[in-house]
């Protein structure tokens, strides 16, 4: 029988990691013709007044803001909103090229997206089918496709939650077994195998767990930005990550040495695990 690969966890927030800028701002934010910090302090207002999650005020301004100007808010629509955004340097084949540099390595690489932006959005992008699994807010739709109130909503508190899901392979959100007892050698992917790609304060808690758990854990800034890089410093000096990055993805940039390096430590701490099980076996 043959025996699986060892798999590796590569999870990634989406705004400000993969693509410059909030999803929002490609495509809804320009139909409502309303300049970008409008909307957003919009946003924030409106989580203050109503002491409400600010995933959700945004996610509740959106229908409200449709509604008033009678703009499409479908599940198609998102999706074709997808379409329009655009991603860092080198992403086209970021994906690809990791999964052939750990199969080398004798490791399956895997892709996950945990965000607060919008899944129909990212699924609608030229890089949605790289993902084995794509965690972010969504709506609930009726027939027509028409959406109508927040179905899931992923905050920075609640993304670590992902991260279990991932390391117990219980993907599905409704899943009974997640919260089952499951010893740490049969996990799917252990923690130590994760590492985890984002760029700002409210990936401190997964950036956090991955790092305090064996993983590895990357801030990435604005390549044009590098003298501004003020939060990827701050999250380096407080311990949150192990390594800053600017967000180019391309061959023999920073993101792709660091990456392979973690695979190589993975290959290696795989080969010395089995190593120590067959040392007891020499002995005898």
């Amino acid at each position: 029988m043959k025996k699986n690969k060892p798999k590796m966890a590569f999870c990634y927030d989406f705004d400000g990691t993969l693509s410059p800028g909030n999803m929002q701002e490609y495509d809804f934010i320009q139909k409502l013709n309303m300049p970008v910090r409008e909307f957003w302090q919009k946003a924030y207002q409106l989580s203050q007044e109503h002491d409400c999650d600010e995933v959700l005020s945004y996610m509740r301004l959106m229908l409200q803001e449709a509604e008033e100007r009678n703009i499409p808010f479908t599940r198609q629509d998102f999706r074709a909103s997808g379409a329009k955004i655009t991603f860092y340097e080198g992403i086209d084949t970021w994906f690809d090229r990791v999964n052939a540099y750990a199969a080398e390595k004798g490791i399956e690489a895997e892709h996950y997206i945990i965000s607060s932006g919008l899944r129909e959005i990212i699924k609608g992008t030229s890089i949605a089918h790289a993902f084995k699994w794509i965690y972010a807010s969504s709506f609930m739709y009726d027939e027509s496709g028409k959406a109508l109130w927040p179905a899931m909503v992923v905050n920075y508190t609640t993304k670590t939650q992902y991260l279990f899901r991932i390391n117990k392979g219980c993907l599905k959100i409704n899943d009974p077994q997640i919260n089952a007892f499951t010893p740490d050698e049969d996990r799917i992917i252990p923690f130590s195998r994760m590492v985890y790609v984002g760029d700002g304060e409210t990936d401190i808690p997964c950036m956090k767990l991955v790092k305090s758990e064996g993983g590895h854990s990357i801030a990435v800034y604005e390549p044009e930005k590098e003298r501004l890089n003020g939060t990827a410093r701050k999250l380096l000096k407080d311990g949150r990550v192990d390594f800053i990055a600017p967000a180019v993805f391309t061959p023999h940039s920073m993101m792709e040495e660091l990456i392979k390096t973690t695979i190589d430590k993975v290959a290696i701490d795989l080969k010395m695990n089995r190593l120590r099980q067959v040392s007891p076996c020499i002995i005898d």
